[in-house]
Protein backbone atom coordinates (compact mmCIF):
# COMPACT_ATOMS: atom_id res chain seq x y z
CA UNK A 1 0.00 0.00 0.00
CA UNK A 2 1.47 3.70 -0.92
CA UNK A 3 2.57 5.69 1.91
CA UNK A 4 0.73 8.96 2.95
CA UNK A 5 2.39 11.92 2.22
CA UNK A 6 1.58 13.71 4.93
CA UNK A 7 1.94 12.52 8.61
CA UNK A 8 2.27 14.78 11.46
CA UNK A 9 5.28 14.25 14.02
CA UNK A 10 3.46 13.68 17.49
CA UNK A 11 5.71 14.75 20.95
CA UNK A 12 3.50 11.99 22.63
CA UNK A 13 0.86 9.43 22.79
CA UNK A 14 -0.96 11.72 25.09
CA UNK A 15 -1.16 14.38 22.18
CA UNK A 16 -2.12 12.40 19.44
CA UNK A 17 -5.93 13.74 17.82
CA UNK A 18 -6.87 11.20 15.20
CA UNK A 19 -8.82 13.11 12.68
CA UNK A 20 -12.15 11.33 11.96
CA UNK A 21 -11.50 11.07 8.46
CA UNK A 22 -8.60 8.51 8.43
CA UNK A 23 -11.21 5.81 10.91
CA UNK A 24 -13.66 5.23 8.58
CA UNK A 25 -11.51 2.95 6.14
CA UNK A 26 -7.95 1.99 5.37
CA UNK A 27 -6.57 3.29 2.41
CA UNK A 28 -7.51 1.26 -0.89
CA UNK A 29 -4.10 0.62 -2.94
CA UNK A 30 -4.44 1.71 -6.33
CA UNK A 31 -0.86 0.54 -7.78
CA UNK A 32 -0.86 -0.31 -11.20
CA UNK A 33 -0.10 -4.15 -12.63
CA UNK A 34 4.26 -3.92 -12.23
CA UNK A 35 4.49 -7.90 -12.58
CA UNK A 36 4.38 -7.78 -16.63
CA UNK A 37 7.51 -5.24 -16.44
CA UNK A 38 10.08 -7.21 -13.98
CA UNK A 39 10.85 -9.63 -17.16
CA UNK A 40 11.89 -6.54 -19.51
CA UNK A 41 15.36 -4.57 -19.77
CA UNK A 42 15.25 -1.26 -18.04
CA UNK A 43 16.10 1.36 -20.37
CA UNK A 44 15.27 5.36 -20.05
CA UNK A 45 12.41 6.68 -22.62
CA UNK A 46 13.62 8.10 -25.69
CA UNK A 47 17.03 6.32 -25.45
CA UNK A 48 15.03 2.86 -26.52
CA UNK A 49 16.75 1.44 -29.72
CA UNK A 50 13.56 -0.83 -30.34
CA UNK A 51 9.99 -0.45 -29.88
CA UNK A 52 8.44 -0.48 -26.70
CA UNK A 53 7.17 -3.83 -26.18
CA UNK A 54 4.93 -2.54 -23.02
CA UNK A 55 3.56 0.80 -22.78
CA UNK A 56 2.37 0.01 -19.30
CA UNK A 57 6.08 -0.16 -18.64
CA UNK A 58 7.42 3.07 -19.77
CA UNK A 59 5.95 6.27 -21.62
CA UNK A 60 5.46 5.65 -25.06
CA UNK A 61 4.90 8.08 -27.13
CA UNK A 62 5.45 10.83 -24.53
CA UNK A 63 8.86 9.40 -23.30
CA UNK A 64 9.51 13.68 -22.91
CA UNK A 65 8.56 13.98 -18.69
CA UNK A 66 8.14 17.84 -18.60
CA UNK A 67 8.10 18.44 -14.44
CA UNK A 68 6.27 21.88 -14.97
CA UNK A 69 5.95 24.61 -12.53
CA UNK A 70 4.71 27.45 -12.21
CA UNK A 71 5.83 31.18 -9.85
CA UNK A 72 2.87 33.31 -9.31
CA UNK A 73 3.34 36.13 -6.90
CA UNK A 74 -1.11 35.88 -6.10
CA UNK A 75 -3.88 33.76 -6.37
CA UNK A 76 -7.05 36.11 -6.99
CA UNK A 77 -8.84 33.98 -4.89
CA UNK A 78 -7.40 34.67 -1.57
CA UNK A 79 -10.94 36.08 0.00
CA UNK A 80 -11.93 32.07 -1.02
CA UNK A 81 -8.93 30.90 1.45
CA UNK A 82 -6.72 30.64 -1.97
CA UNK A 83 -3.02 30.71 -1.18
CA UNK A 84 0.51 30.39 -2.21
CA UNK A 85 3.25 28.63 -0.09
CA UNK A 86 6.32 30.18 1.43
CA UNK A 87 9.74 29.92 -0.29
CA UNK A 88 8.01 27.27 -2.70
CA UNK A 89 7.80 27.24 -6.41
CA UNK A 90 3.96 25.28 -7.30
CA UNK A 91 2.69 22.42 -9.58
CA UNK A 92 2.04 23.16 -13.23
CA UNK A 93 1.72 19.74 -14.35
CA UNK A 94 2.85 16.74 -15.60
CA UNK A 95 3.34 16.17 -19.44
CA UNK A 96 4.23 13.66 -21.32
CA UNK A 97 6.38 15.04 -24.72
CA UNK A 98 7.21 12.80 -27.42
CA UNK A 99 10.77 12.63 -27.96
CA UNK A 100 11.05 15.51 -30.33
CA UNK A 101 9.29 18.37 -28.50
CA UNK A 102 5.82 17.94 -29.89
CA UNK A 103 3.01 16.10 -28.04
CA UNK A 104 -0.57 15.31 -27.99
CA UNK A 105 -3.51 16.24 -25.79
CA UNK A 106 -6.66 14.97 -24.71
CA UNK A 107 -6.17 11.41 -25.87
CA UNK A 108 -9.28 10.12 -24.29
CA UNK A 109 -13.03 11.44 -24.20
CA UNK A 110 -13.93 8.74 -21.33
CA UNK A 111 -12.22 10.22 -19.19
CA UNK A 112 -13.34 13.87 -18.98
CA UNK A 113 -12.58 15.50 -15.06
CA UNK A 114 -13.83 19.20 -14.95
CA UNK A 115 -15.58 21.73 -17.78
CA UNK A 116 -15.51 20.49 -21.16
CA UNK A 117 -14.30 24.06 -21.91
CA UNK A 118 -10.73 25.35 -22.27
CA UNK A 119 -10.79 29.04 -21.79
CA UNK A 120 -14.07 28.85 -23.30
CA UNK A 121 -13.22 27.12 -26.30
CA UNK A 122 -14.52 23.28 -26.60
CA UNK A 123 -12.07 20.92 -25.78
CA UNK A 124 -10.65 19.09 -29.04
CA UNK A 125 -10.90 15.21 -28.79
CA UNK A 126 -10.31 12.42 -31.70
CA UNK A 127 -13.34 12.63 -34.35
CA UNK A 128 -16.31 10.04 -33.60
CA UNK A 129 -15.07 10.04 -29.42
CA UNK A 130 -18.17 10.12 -27.26
CA UNK A 131 -17.40 12.58 -24.28
CA UNK A 132 -17.94 10.70 -20.72
CA UNK A 133 -17.88 13.42 -18.20
CA UNK A 134 -16.22 12.34 -14.95
CA UNK A 135 -16.81 13.96 -11.56
CA UNK A 136 -14.70 15.82 -9.65
CA UNK A 137 -10.94 15.33 -8.70
CA UNK A 138 -11.79 15.94 -5.02
CA UNK A 139 -14.07 13.30 -5.36
CA UNK A 140 -11.79 10.97 -6.18
CA UNK A 141 -9.92 11.52 -3.93
CA UNK A 142 -11.95 11.17 -0.90
CA UNK A 143 -13.39 7.78 -2.46
CA UNK A 144 -10.07 6.48 -2.26
CA UNK A 145 -9.44 8.13 1.34
CA UNK A 146 -6.51 10.52 -0.50
CA UNK A 147 -7.19 13.61 2.47
CA UNK A 148 -3.40 13.84 2.56
CA UNK A 149 -3.12 14.75 -1.18
CA UNK A 150 -6.06 16.89 -1.36
CA UNK A 151 -4.79 18.70 1.73
CA UNK A 152 -0.65 18.68 -0.30
CA UNK A 153 -2.47 19.93 -3.88
CA UNK A 154 -4.44 22.90 -1.71
CA UNK A 155 -1.16 23.72 -0.86
CA UNK A 156 0.94 23.09 -3.73
CA UNK A 157 -0.41 22.52 -6.40
CA UNK A 158 -2.30 26.41 -6.95
CA UNK A 159 -4.12 28.06 -10.14
CA UNK A 160 -4.38 31.63 -10.62
CA UNK A 161 -8.00 33.33 -11.06
CA UNK A 162 -9.70 29.73 -10.53
CA UNK A 163 -10.24 27.12 -8.44
CA UNK A 164 -7.85 24.44 -7.78
CA UNK A 165 -10.12 22.16 -9.00
CA UNK A 166 -10.84 23.30 -12.54
CA UNK A 167 -7.22 23.39 -12.87
CA UNK A 168 -6.35 19.53 -11.45
CA UNK A 169 -8.91 18.14 -13.67
CA UNK A 170 -7.47 20.43 -16.83
CA UNK A 171 -4.24 18.72 -16.19
CA UNK A 172 -5.62 15.30 -15.67
CA UNK A 173 -7.63 15.40 -19.07
CA UNK A 174 -5.12 17.20 -21.13
CA UNK A 175 -1.78 15.40 -20.30
CA UNK A 176 -2.64 12.35 -17.93
CA UNK A 177 -5.25 10.59 -20.58
CA UNK A 178 -2.30 10.69 -23.31
CA UNK A 179 0.56 9.13 -20.98
CA UNK A 180 0.50 5.41 -21.99
CA UNK A 181 1.22 4.32 -18.29
CA UNK A 182 -1.84 5.82 -16.83
CA UNK A 183 -3.88 4.03 -19.19
CA UNK A 184 -6.94 1.68 -17.26
CA UNK A 185 -5.45 -1.27 -19.21
CA UNK A 186 -2.66 -1.17 -17.28
CA UNK A 187 -4.56 -1.76 -13.89
CA UNK A 188 -5.75 -5.39 -14.35
CA UNK A 189 -8.21 -4.61 -11.40
CA UNK A 190 -8.90 -1.56 -12.14
CA UNK A 191 -11.62 0.70 -10.06
CA UNK A 192 -12.40 3.83 -11.48
CA UNK A 193 -10.21 6.84 -10.59
CA UNK A 194 -7.22 4.63 -9.54
CA UNK A 195 -4.95 6.47 -12.38
CA UNK A 196 -6.15 9.67 -11.47
CA UNK A 197 -4.56 8.91 -7.80
CA UNK A 198 -1.15 7.65 -9.80
CA UNK A 199 -1.16 10.88 -12.18
CA UNK A 200 -1.59 13.21 -9.02
CA UNK A 201 1.22 11.46 -7.21
CA UNK A 202 3.87 11.28 -9.79
CA UNK A 203 3.42 15.28 -10.57
CA UNK A 204 4.14 15.74 -6.55
CA UNK A 205 6.84 13.23 -6.54
CA UNK A 206 8.06 14.80 -9.87
CA UNK A 207 7.89 18.32 -8.21
CA UNK A 208 9.31 16.93 -4.89
CA UNK A 209 12.13 16.13 -6.87
CA UNK A 210 13.31 19.10 -7.98
CA UNK A 211 12.48 22.30 -5.58
CA UNK A 212 13.24 24.79 -7.81
CA UNK A 213 13.20 27.57 -5.29
CA UNK A 214 15.84 26.01 -3.08
CA UNK A 215 17.71 25.18 -6.34
CA UNK A 216 17.90 28.89 -7.65
CA UNK A 217 18.10 30.43 -4.06
CA UNK A 218 21.70 28.06 -4.20
CA UNK A 219 23.14 30.30 -6.45
CA UNK A 220 21.90 33.36 -5.13
CA UNK A 221 18.53 33.86 -7.01
CA UNK A 222 15.46 34.51 -4.81
CA UNK A 223 13.16 36.86 -5.30
CA UNK A 224 13.07 40.32 -5.19
CA UNK A 225 11.16 43.70 -6.08
CA UNK A 226 14.54 45.19 -7.29
CA UNK A 227 17.27 42.86 -8.04
CA UNK A 228 16.78 41.29 -11.81
CA UNK A 229 18.80 38.70 -13.17
CA UNK A 230 19.94 36.98 -16.58
CA UNK A 231 19.06 34.23 -18.68
CA UNK A 232 22.43 32.58 -18.48
CA UNK A 233 22.45 33.11 -14.22
CA UNK A 234 19.25 30.64 -14.07
CA UNK A 235 20.33 27.88 -16.74
CA UNK A 236 23.61 27.95 -14.84
CA UNK A 237 21.78 27.39 -11.67
CA UNK A 238 19.91 24.45 -12.93
CA UNK A 239 22.78 23.06 -14.71
CA UNK A 240 24.89 22.83 -11.43
CA UNK A 241 21.96 21.12 -9.47
CA UNK A 242 20.48 18.60 -12.14
CA UNK A 243 22.87 18.63 -14.99
CA UNK A 244 20.83 19.80 -17.65
CA UNK A 245 18.89 23.16 -18.60
CA UNK A 246 15.04 23.22 -17.88
CA UNK A 247 12.79 25.33 -20.03
CA UNK A 248 12.26 28.99 -18.50
CA UNK A 249 9.06 30.89 -18.97
CA UNK A 250 8.68 34.46 -18.84
CA UNK A 251 5.80 36.59 -19.37
CA UNK A 252 5.09 40.35 -19.54
CA UNK A 253 5.28 42.69 -22.75
CA UNK A 254 8.99 42.26 -23.08
CA UNK A 255 8.80 38.61 -21.62
CA UNK A 256 11.05 39.73 -18.50
CA UNK A 257 8.50 38.25 -15.56
CA UNK A 258 10.05 34.90 -15.04
CA UNK A 259 7.28 33.04 -14.27
CA UNK A 260 7.45 28.85 -15.23
CA UNK A 261 9.91 26.51 -15.28
CA UNK A 262 9.79 23.08 -17.23
CA UNK A 263 11.94 20.91 -16.81
CA UNK A 264 12.29 17.69 -19.32
CA UNK A 265 13.47 14.40 -17.88
CA UNK A 266 13.87 10.61 -19.60
CA UNK A 267 12.29 8.53 -17.18
CA UNK A 268 13.49 4.63 -16.49
CA UNK A 269 10.17 2.61 -15.72
CA UNK A 270 6.96 4.84 -15.42
CA UNK A 271 6.52 8.13 -13.72
CA UNK A 272 4.61 6.62 -11.13
CA UNK A 273 7.77 4.97 -9.69
CA UNK A 274 10.64 5.46 -11.81
CA UNK A 275 14.00 7.49 -11.83
CA UNK A 276 13.76 10.87 -13.52
CA UNK A 277 16.84 11.82 -15.26
CA UNK A 278 17.14 15.43 -16.56
CA UNK A 279 17.76 16.64 -20.04
CA UNK A 280 18.59 19.82 -21.74
CA UNK A 281 14.79 21.39 -22.89
CA UNK A 282 14.33 21.13 -26.93
CA UNK A 283 12.64 24.64 -26.51
CA UNK A 284 13.94 27.96 -26.22
CA UNK A 285 13.01 30.19 -23.70
CA UNK A 286 10.33 32.68 -23.84
CA UNK A 287 12.82 35.07 -21.12
CA UNK A 288 15.17 38.00 -22.89
CA UNK A 289 18.43 37.40 -23.74
CA UNK A 290 19.28 40.80 -22.57
CA UNK A 291 21.62 40.83 -19.57
CA UNK A 292 20.00 41.51 -15.80
CA UNK A 293 16.20 41.94 -17.61
CA UNK A 294 14.81 39.12 -16.07
CA UNK A 295 12.34 39.98 -12.59
CA UNK A 296 11.82 37.27 -10.38
CA UNK A 297 9.46 39.47 -8.31
CA UNK A 298 8.41 38.85 -4.63
CA UNK A 299 5.09 37.47 -3.49
CA UNK A 300 2.38 39.53 -2.30
CA UNK A 301 2.88 39.35 1.49
CA UNK A 302 -0.98 38.74 2.02
CA UNK A 303 -1.14 35.91 -0.85
CA UNK A 304 0.85 33.82 1.68
CA UNK A 305 0.89 31.54 3.74
CA UNK A 306 3.89 29.24 5.76
CA UNK A 307 1.70 26.28 7.12
CA UNK A 308 2.85 24.46 4.40
CA UNK A 309 5.73 22.11 3.83
CA UNK A 310 7.18 20.87 0.66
Amino acid sequence: MLSLLLLPTLASAAAVTIDPRWTLNPVPSTVSSLSACSSLTPTYSCENTTKVLNTCCTPSPGGLTLIAQFWDTYTGLESSGQFLPEDSWTIHGLWPDNCDGTYESYCDASRLYGPALTNGTAVSYPVNSTVVQKGSITDVLKKFGRYDLLDYMNGFWINQGGSNEDFWAHEFSKHATCTSTFDVACYPDYEDGMEVIDFLLAAIRGFKSYPSYRILAAAGIVPSNTTTYSLSQLQDAFRAQTGAVPYFGCGGANKTVFNEIWINTYVLGTPQYGQFKSVDTPAKSSCSNVTGAIHYYERTPSSVVSKYEA
